[in-house]
């Protein structure tokens, strides 16, 4: 040992490593280093080396040099606990993801339900680590005093503490949600485990190869000089070995910094089993050294007296560089437990104790508030273990200091193990056990370590066989049993309140919690940021909504009772992680409350489904048979061919299956959970109307839908309520489109062969008239031979060959639209057709005031029968002169068009409505008034195309123009042969 290094050298090297941790965390917030090297699980691993404090390089030393090999139960007892990460840690750290749990009094205050269990947990936490921080201290004040003799260690250990605390607060407080993660933080803690590690390992091989010759001269010291040494260190007894294990096992997941490393900041799921195995190694390899350094010291004659057990390092050799290693060794291990120590307890006090005597409301930057809030205490809780070393740490050693601090965090053990295995606790039976276990702890441990009393060991009937063991042991044992048995009495005789089993429950699945189907006061999501406002402020209000709404992937207009739900549990996870789940709960529970009205609490049916299949892997036995056929009915129910829907007997949509889904075109996640009332049109009124009338059938409602007009029968199933169910409603709606369409079809048939008799009536009683008209007309022909008379002959005969055509036509119509046997289809000019057609509706008086104009190509050619052709168009210019304004213009054009033409008639007029559209080639639908129309004439041209194998479009109104209609007709160039007529295609 050099005690002549000045204390400005020592701390010029305590500086210089803190400032190269600066640099460190500088380098990972700058991006110097790749995000994929400070995101490794290695790196998360050698953080959790923060495990290994000033007790693993000092400590430990102390520990061997007493008990010899019970010095790994340190070790061992947390590589236990992440041995045992499958069915330990990895249920923890489910629950503090889902429920933004940052800390062990957040995670029992969740679970039992109450404020003051959180703080209870705290100030339990706080007493216990208080002396583990003292501990951190100590070694630093009495490394710089056996390094420089310094007569004011203390002063130079406060120096220290605030360049700690400085970086805590610098890396480790700039976020104010305490479950964020901190890469650089982590980072930092890696490279100082790297640091202690190298450090320790150098130290032993110092021992090894400087003070004696390699092994082979170490084993045969051991065999020879050391055996004596070695038999003075009295073995440990199993019982307090068992002890130590079970005292350290429950450190590595209840002490704050343990807690916060493993959970707050871990990177998943993968990197906590990577951790099971890659701690254990770390520490074995930082206990290795343990023993060559205590052996090393043991062969020197290492003054034990003036160095101190724990600092045998120290006189290892009289090299400066030595004394800098064991120092640089127990500052990395001291500084990272503190900073991890003060950032986890800074957030316990602030969110367990400060928030629930000062509630954050009407805050006007509560961001910002809450973080120097965190800063201050964690600077108070790093001054108060240098506080608490100056006062009580110089008058006892480590193994003291560090046995209260493991003793008293092993008082939450029975509650942890509650809170994963035992749904039945409740929080009387905690804290009552939990007092009853800390009273014993207070009086036996933390009352020596205050005065120069021992303490007060209570030791029941029964076990006076304890009367004579360490005062540890014994108080290790019987506060234990005591807390244990107090929690297991109570709980079972006290009653479990409904928040803790809900709570109880919430903790064994992937949920927030365990919602019941009640209505909130809010309605949307701009509701939730107005009520939030008055509790956290407009900013933080919106920040929080859009965080939830982000989250849960929902827009902020969804006003389903479901959602709403979901929003406003995700919101108090959220909260949780900001400020506690107890101050969370109260804001949320005060500015979000739900509408009871009388309305009794069931469970929401959809966290019953979410529950029972985040079960479903774990369900054995009956149970598993029970959830395979619930399965099986809710596949049954989801793919059933025909549409269904539930509703609760409070609204909410409950069930909508795939066919309802594929019918309406709604996914059922958009509406499930939403009120009827709120469902889009037009399901919200069709729905509504069968549930509030008496009967249980509603047969063929028609309803417009994005894919059409469609007739659907709905069917009605009341649920009656039971005894602790209650009740709704199941509506099964059938889609029977098809089956109206072809009643419709057989309704039109029907007309159709009515209207073929008339036809076939009408006809036979206009032909005998008509065919005496032209007899007498070719007579005239004979009897003058004025021009004038003769010329008005031949149009009679021209016309009356006409009418005969039309009669023809009505026979045919009357035969099922087949045109008059005979009839051949010649080579016809369109352009002529036009002009044919024009010179007919000229001789008409009325509509003179229309223009017409014929832009058909005079090279176009069809095959077709030229009569009924001008028929067709007659018919179509006559409908388009009827529709045209005055002035207005009537438009014939034609155009190749593939294999056939297509002809055009265009006119100006108001169009046709979509409703008469669809039935405009129907007979006797017209839209001139009443004795202006027959609505006989289009059917006509329907079946003239029809024969021809030509297809008809209607444009109404046409592309490009605001008004007017246009009919194109395609007709083929070369009729196809056969008698089969197929109906034309028409787009109306």
């Amino acid at each position: 040992m050099n005690a002549s290094l000045s204390v400005t050298a020592v701390l010029l090297l305590g500086s210089g490593y803190l400032a190269l941790l600066f640099l460190c965390a500088l380098a990972v917030e700058r991006g110097w280093v790749p995000s994929r090297i400070a995101r490794h699980p290695a790196v998360y691993t050698l953080a959790l080396g923060v495990y290994a404090s000033a007790w693993a390089v000092y400590g430990s030393l102390e520990l061997a040099s007493e008990a010899g090999y019970g010095y790994l139960a340190y070790y061992l007892g947390v590589a236990g606990a992440f041995l045992l990460a499958p069915v330990l840690l990895l249920p923890i750290q489910r629950m503090t993801r889902t429920h933004q749990l940052s800390s062990l009094a957040d995670l029992f205050a969740f679970r039992f339900r109450s404020r003051w269990v959180g703080s209870l947990i705290t100030l339990v936490s706080l007493l216990a680590v208080l002396p583990l921080l003292a501990l951190q201290v100590q070694t630093m004040g009495s490394a710089i005093h056996l390094m420089t003799g310094s007569a004011t260690p203390g002063l130079l250990a406060l120096g220290f503490c605030a360049l700690i605390a400085l970086f805590a607060i610098l890396f480790g407080a700039r976020h104010t949600r305490l479950h964020a993660r901190h890469d650089t933080l982590l980072a930092t803690i890696a490279v100082e485990s790297l640091v202690k590690l190298a450090a320790m390992l150098a130290l032993g091989a110092v021992a090894l190869f400087g003070i004696f010759d390699g092994p082979a001269d170490l084993q045969a010291w051991l065999d020879g000089p050391g055996l004596t040494e070695q038999a003075a260190i009295p073995p440990l007894d199993p019982a307090h070995w068992r002890t130590l294990l079970l005292l350290f096992f429950a450190a590595a997941f209840l002490m704050p910094h343990m807690f916060h490393m493993t959970f707050a900041e871990t990177l998943s799921r993968r990197a906590l089993l990577q951790a099971s195995w890659s701690l254990p190694l770390y520490l074995l390899l930082m206990a290795l050294p343990v023993p060559l350094i205590l052996w090393g010291a043991q062969r020197i004659g290492a003054d034990a007296e003036l160095l101190g057990t724990a600092y045998l390092a120290f006189g290892l050799s009289d090299a400066w560089w030595v004394d800098a290693l064991a120092f640089i060794a127990g500052l990395a291990a001291a500084s990272g437990t503190m900073i991890i120590i003060s950032l986890a307890l800074s957030g316990m006090i602030l969110n367990h104790i400060v928030l629930v005597a000062h509630p954050p409301t009407y805050q006007p930057d509560l961001y910002r508030w809450l973080r120097w809030l965190r800063r201050a205490l964690i600077a108070a809780v790093i001054f108060g273990g240098w506080l608490l070393y100056r006062t009580v740490g110089v008058h006892h050693d480590l193994t003291a200091l560090g046995i209260t601090a493991f003793v008293g965090m092993a008082q939450c053990l029975p509650g942890m193990l509650a809170v994963l295995y035992w749904p039945g606790a409740n929080r009387k039976g905690m804290v009552s056990g939990l007092l009853v276990g800390v009273s014993i702890w207070l009086a036996g441990l933390w009352l020596p370590l205050l005065t120069a009393q021992p303490g007060l060991v209570i030791i029941p009937p029964g076990l006076e066989a304890l009367e004579g063991e360490p005062t540890w042991y014994v108080v290790t044992l019987v506060a234990l049993a005591a807390n244990i048995i107090t929690f297991i009495l109570v709980s079972l005789i006290t009653r479990t309140s409904a928040g803790e089993r809900a709570a109880a429950e919430a903790c064994s699945v992937d949920a927030v919690i365990r919602p019941k189907r009640l209505p909130l006061s809010a309605a949307n999501g701009a509701d939730f940021q107005h009520q939030l406002a008055q509790a956290l402020g407009e900013d933080v209000a919106e920040r929080e909504v859009s965080r939830a709404l982000s989250a849960l992937n929902m827009s902020a207009d969804d006003g389903r009772p479901y959602a709403l739900r979901r929003l406003r549990d995700r919101i108090q996870a959220n909260l949780s992680g900001l400020m506690g789940p107890s101050v969370a709960q109260d804001i949320v529970d005060r500015f979000l409350p739900y509408q009871r009205n009388g309305q009794a609490e069931t469970d929401d049916i959809h966290f019953v489904e979410s529950r029972l299949e985040a079960y479903r892997s774990r369900l054995t036995g009956l149970a598993r048979e029970l959830d395979g056929l619930r399965r099986y009915h809710r596949r049954t129910l989801t793919q059933l061919p025909i549409g269904l829907c539930a509703f609760g007997d409070d609204g909410e949509l409950l069930m909508w299956n795939d066919a309802l889904a594929e019918l309406s075109g709604i996914s059922g996640t958009s509406v499930i959970g939403a009120r009827r009332d709120s469902l889009p049109a037009p399901w919200g009124e069709l729905l509504g109307r069968i549930l509030e009338q008496q009967h249980s059938h509603l047969y063929k409602q028609q309803v417009s839908l994005a894919a059409g007009t469609r007739y659907l029968t709905l069917h009605k199933a009341v649920l009656q309520p039971g005894d602790a169910e209650r009740g709704g409603s199941v509506i099964l709606v059938e889609d029977h489109s098809e089956m109206k369409w072809l009643e419709d079809e057989l309704v039109h048939a029907a007309r159709l062969a009515s209207i073929g008799q008339l036809s076939a009536g009408v006809a036979h009683e206009i032909g005998n008239p008509i065919t005496g008209i032209s007899s007498l007309a070719q007579n005239l022909r004979y009897d003058t031979d004025d021009p004038e008379v003769l010329e008005t002959a031949a149009q009679i005969q021209q016309l009356t060959d006409r009418v005969s055509r039309i009669v023809s036509s009505l026979v045919g119509f009357a035969h099922g639209g087949r045109h008059v046997q005979g009839t051949v289809f010649q080579p016809v000019a369109v352009s002529e057709i036009g002009e044919e057609a024009l010179h007919l509706i000229h001789l008409a008086r009325s509509g003179e005031d229309v223009g017409y104009r014929n832009l058909c190509p005079p090279a176009l050619v069809i095959e077709g029968d030229t009569q009924r052709l001008v028929q067709v168009l007659v018919n179509l210019l006559s409908n388009a002169r009827d529709a045209s304004p005055a002035g207005g213009e009537v438009v014939i054009d034609a155009y190749r068009d593939g294999e056939g033409v297509s002809l055009t008639v265009t006119d100006q007029g108001p169009g046709i409505a979509p409703e008469i559209r669809d039935h405009l080639f129907e007979p006797f639908t017209t839209t001139k008034a009443p004795g202006e129309g027959t609505g006989l004439g289009l059917p006509l041209v329907y079946s003239i195309i029809a024969e021809h194998h030509g297809q008809i479009h209607i444009d109404s109104p046409p592309p490009g123009r605001e008004v007017g209609t246009r009919i194109r007709l395609w007709l083929p160039i070369t009729r196809e042969d056969g008698n089969d007529r197929h109906e034309p295609d028409s787009d109306c």
